[in-house]
């Protein structure tokens, strides 16, 4: 596990960059420290951060039920405001669990069908839906392990 926990972080052995790479490419420009990324998130992604992920294939529905409302998403790009902390952090969120589960799958599509998908598991909602919280999104976190060491969820 302590492999695939590395490995989302960094480079695949292929030298392709992750999502989690183009993700934080695309906000700060460069791959920043741990402790940049928070002090980035305290002071507010800017909204292009939705935008990659959205073109990355997550759905304004998906970016609406997790990040931030459709009206506060509008508000913000009418007002060239930053994201919240809060945004910010399930933001990063989101982009963190999509490149593990990319990892995990070994598929972009096949990974975000998973993210979609039912789970009883979960009380029937869809691991994406969990992202909202950070105890949710612990909870995705943790059964994207157990899949990869073969573990049945």
């Amino acid at each position: 596990m302590k492999a695939l926990i590395q490995s989302t972080t960094a480079r695949s052995t292929t030298g392709a960059r992750t999502l989690e790479e183009r993700f934080l490419n695309a906000v700060f420009g460069k791959r920043p420290s741990e402790l940049e990324i928070t002090q980035k998130v305290e002071r507010g992604f800017p909204i292009k951060s939705v935008d990659f992920l959205r073109g990355e294939g997550v759905t304004f529905t998906e970016v609406h039920e997790v990040v931030l409302p459709a009206r506060t998403l509008k508000h913000r790009k009418d007002k060239r405001q930053a994201l919240s902390a809060e945004e910010s952090d399930r933001t990063l969120r989101l982009a963190r669990i999509l490149t593990l589960a990319d990892h995990v799958f070994g598929n972009h599509e096949k990974a975000l069908s998973w993210l979609r998908g039912e789970n009883r598991l979960l009380g029937s909602r869809t691991p994406i839906k969990m992202l909202r919280s950070e105890t949710g999104g612990d909870l995705v976190r943790q059964m994207l392990y157990q899949i990869d060491e073969g573990i049945y969820v």
